[in-house]
């Protein structure tokens, strides 16, 4: 079948023949029809993350999937031929820039009914990871004040919508030219980043969910009230997602080290940093496309290509000014 590959950090992605996927009797075999492109692609793709994440190359790239079932394992119980699914497969079975892919019954779930192929494929990294920040570790809660930095884009454009429908009153950062975008998605206050310092305007918050890091961390701690919480997935990660990712002693007092400066800065101010590496989750993607039919969510679909442009599309990425995901499409 054909697939995208990365052959060697840092170069380019090529189209290649690559065996068909291993179908395991807890497995079921999905029929790509859309993926999302997501940052962590293209850091993956450069060798950015390769001491958390040693992926043994050539690699099939990709972490979002909407698609059909065309074959189950013998163990699977919970899908069945025809049915429309979505998923983010586990970090140690990616490669959705491919034909098909053999996903884990467990990381897997139906499609939201109300939504397109594209849309759905946009969903699944971005939706888990505003899941995991604000209902997992930032616990928000009605009532309780959120920043979301980067409102317009794959995960802000999730987290705002989420942090409503939970109750929150919604801080973000946008370009003025999306600042109606951002309103429209739930958000209470917005910062324009190019000409207003959040910092001097914010204060008091609960949960900062970053998506920056560097400065924009730091003074992100400085906004919340004390006992608040920070939540990154672009700041330095902690010992904790190396223990989760596997990484051995060394790599972990590596990255240990990574994170003291920021985890210090908390401890002074009295809050806390933590970083999130989001993880499969076939039910959670359940959850979340119960509130996508219910109206509570929706996918924002900013640009699609075709599935033979995509290196071309990964690229763009860099360049923004998308609202919301990139997907590319299969016929």
């Amino acid at each position: 079948m054909k697939a995208f590959v990365v052959n060697k950090y840092k170069d380019p992605l090529e189209l290649a023949d690559v065996p068909e996927p291993v179908v395991g009797e807890r497995d079921v075999l999905v029929q790509v029809q859309a993926a999302g492109l997501n940052p962590l692609d293209e850091k993956i793709r450069i060798g950015e993350l390769k001491a958390i994440l040693p992926y043994k190359l050539p690699l099939v790239l990709g972490n979002d999937v909407a698609g059909t079932v065309i074959g189950v394992g013998s163990k699977v119980r919970g899908f069945g031929l025809g049915d429309q699914v979505y998923a983010r497969p586990d970090k140690d079975r990616i490669g959705t820039f491919a034909e098909r892919i053999a996903v884990a019954e467990d990381d897997l779930a139906l499609k939201p009914r109300s939504v397109t192929m594209e849309e759905a494929g946009s969903l699944p990294l971005v939706a888990l990871t505003a899941w995991q920040a604000l209902v997992e570790k930032g616990n928000l809660r009605a009532g309780q004040k959120v920043l979301v930095h980067a409102g317009a884009g794959g995960v802000g454009s999730i987290a705002i919508q989420l942090a409503k429908h939970l109750g929150a009153t919604v801080a973000t950062t946008a370009s003025a030219a999306n600042a109606d975008f951002v309103r429209e998605l739930g958000a209470d206050t917005v910062i324009d980043y190019r000409t207003q310092d959040f910092e001097q305007l914010l204060g008091g918050y609960d949960l900062v969910l970053d998506s920056l890091g560097g400065e924009n961390l730091e003074k992100s701690l400085r906004v919340l009230r004390p006992g608040g919480k920070a939540i990154s997935i672009a700041g330095p990660p902690d010992a904790a997602v190396a223990r989760e990712l596997g990484a051995n002693p060394v790599v972990r007092l590596a990255v240990t080290a990574m994170s003291a400066g920021i985890r210090r800065q908390a401890k002074k101010l009295g809050v806390t940093y933590e970083f999130l590496f989001m993880r499969a989750s076939g039910a959670q993607l359940g959850e979340i496309a119960a509130l996508i039919d219910g109206g509570a969510l929706r996918p924002i679909v900013g640009r699609t290509a075709s599935f033979d442009r995509l290196p071309e599309a990964l690229g763009a990425l860099e360049r923004g000014g998308i609202r919301g995901k990139a997907v590319i499409t299969k016929a």
